[in-house]
């Protein structure tokens, strides 16, 4: 397999950084020098690496860092939640040091009374004064060592509700914005505007909104509800308990684009573990890109070791390939006993060579997005050649372009492409062979892979990854998808009536309808006013109308709260241990 890199490319691994000689300093002065270790990093010489290269290079700055595992006795719940880890400043101080993370905060100074501190979110002196929305949860039952929860909306909420959904359907943007002056900690609303910041670039703003629908949530948790103990369920099937799984993932998603996968993974575990066996969000799908973005290949292998017998991970094309890349990445790690890594070594290339056959399409887009040209052995065999593609069931299709869209670049080391090689090889000679794996799998491709669930149809819009949206069957397509409530369970349980949604439009394709929920005037090319023929409003129109707006309340919020109490010192109130 003749590799083609990309020009300017560098190997990002070098020396370790000279450590100071501390002997004969007092212990002050070792921890000083301690904290600044990993607070350093070079840059590469063309500037282009990524911010995962980045954060190796300053963690192996520091020197290799894999504590032994725990013993089986010991260990923990597999979704197990560390409160620690969905803090992001946590793991930001871990690659450049606390200094460098909490150095440009400025003191915060008490402006308003929140009512607890929170795990998920700190509470900002630019938000509005706190008031209970009416947003409550109860204690549905407990059994089996689980405990089963759901929100609840009071009839205020329910009122603000319904105002939401008519402000949606009113296709006049800045009735979300007049009902958030009213009802600042109105979660939904909260949502649909985070979006519509994001699509217009102000991630900030966009993330701040996230925060503060997860702080009105988690201000309503019972008091029996845990995000740690990974045995508290939320049926997804309420509409009420929905709106906390979206506000999760989009945290999640702020988390990992922010450059804290660490974080992200704790997230990924706590959504996972509201309700694991149904994953509404088929975090399934996302959990192992998590664990090998963080590096935390441990935790990758253990979960597939306890859920493959009772979930078939391996069937899943991200895990079928992730696994073997987590074995071979921790066989590269020079601190392990070199029988440790030799086992894991010869597990990769076993797992690899099995997802290889039970995925042939794979490959070929996978060296494509990595920009290497295999040898002609390679292309020109009909196993890996363009009808291992085409001779792929839909579903199928979908999965393996939701994991190449979204992991691809996790494969681009020069060793990873050694490795790869090395095992492209031995499957061809098995294929010519005669192996009976191959036919084996291909009869159950054709079986397993008929029809996506709506789960992994819902995890794809949310995704917004081009390449898996476009492959969505056209009866997801042709439905309307709305930001604050995508796909909705055809089992849905509601516990009051909601005013029939009566939307103006009821076709076009998923994107556009997905839009139009998030921005009401969002209009498709096309399309025309009904008054004397006049050309539709500009696409852009009613988001920087919703933009304006929604800077205007907040700068309202800020300014205009005579009575927040001031108080000159400090407060330490709401902050993560």
């Amino acid at each position: 397999m003749t590799m083609m890199r990309k020009d300017g490319e560098v190997d990002d691994r070098t020396g370790p950084l000279e450590q100071s000689n501390v002997s004969g300093k007092l212990r002050k002065k070792k921890k000083k020098q301690k904290n600044k270790k990993s607070s350093t990093g070079e840059t590469s010489e063309n500037g282009l690496e990524d911010i995962d290269r980045i954060l190796e290079r300053i963690e192996d700055s520091s020197g290799p860092h894999h504590p032994s595992p725990p013993p089986l006795s010991s260990r923990k719940h597999v979704l197990y939640v560390e409160h620690r880890h969905l803090n992001p400043d946590t793991e930001l101080k871990r690659y450049f040091g606390a200094r460098a993370v909490l150095g440009e905060q400025r003191p915060r100074q008490r402006q308003r009374v929140y009512p607890k501190c929170t795990w998920l979110t700190t509470p900002k002196s630019t938000w509005p004064r706190y008031a209970k929305p009416g947003l409550s949860m109860r204690l549905l039952e407990s059994k089996k060592g689980l405990s089963c929860f759901a929100f609840e909306h009071s009839e205020e909420y329910q009122q603000t509700q319904h105002k939401f959904l008519a402000a949606v359907e009113s296709m006049e943007p800045n009735n979300i914005v007049v009902l958030l002056q009213t009802s600042p900690y109105h979660v939904d609303s909260l949502l649909q505007l985070s979006d519509a910041c994001r699509f217009q670039d102000d991630q900030e703003m966009a993330r701040d909104l996230v925060e503060r629908a997860l702080y009105s949530m988690e201000c309503a948790f019972h008091p029996l509800f845990s995000l740690t103990s990974g045995t508290c369920r939320l049926d997804y099937r309420r509409p009420e308990n929905r709106s906390f799984y979206l506000a999760l993932y989009k945290q999640m998603s702020f988390l990992e684009k922010r450059g804290c996968p660490r974080t992200a993974l704790e997230y990924c575990k706590l959504i996972l573990s509201l309700e694991p066996d149904e994953d509404p969000l088929c975090m399934l799908l996302l959990v192992d890109h998590l664990a090998l973005r963080a590096r935390d290949y441990e935790y990758l292998i253990r979960l597939f070791q306890e859920w493959e017998a009772h979930r078939n991970l391996s069937q899943l094309p991200n895990f079928a390939f992730s696994v073997p890349l987590a074995y071979f990445l921790l066989s590269q790690q020079a601190d392990l006993p070199e029988q440790e890594l030799s086992s894991a070594r010869e597990k990769a290339s076993l797992l690899v060579r099995q997802a290889l056959i039970m995925f042939p399409g794979v490959l070929m887009p996978l060296l494509e997005c990595c920009s290497v040209r295999p040898d002609a052995a390679v292309a020109c065999h009909p196993f890996f050649g363009p009808n291992s593609e085409i001779s792929q069931p839909p579903a199928l299709s979908q999965l393996v372009s939701l994991y190449l869209g979204r992991s691809h670049f996790l494969w681009k080391e020069p060793a990873i492409m050694s490795w790869l090689e090395e095992n492209v090889r031995e499957v061809l000679q098995a294929v010519d062979a005669g192996d009976p794996a191959v036919e084996e799998c291909e009869n159950r491709r054709k079986v397993l892979y008929q029809r996506a669930p709506r789960n992994i149809h819902r995890h794809v819009v949310l995704s917004e990854i081009k390449e898996a949206v476009a492959a969505l069957p056209p009866d997801v397509t042709t439905q309307s998808v709305m930001g604050f409530d995508p796909l909705p369970p055809s089992d849905t349980i509601y516990s009051y009536t909601r005013p029939e949604r009566l939307s103006p439009v009821s076709h076009g394709n998923t994107i556009a309808l997905f839009f139009r929920s998030l921005l009401p005037s969002y209009t498709m090319e096309g399309e025309r006013q009904e008054d004397g023929g006049a050309e539709g409003l500009d696409h852009n129109q009613g988001l920087n109308r919703l933009m304006l707006a929604v800077r205007d309340m907040m700068a309202t919020f800020h300014f205009h709260d005579p009575e927040a109490p001031h108080e000159d010192h400090a407060e330490g109130d709401g902050e993560w241990d």
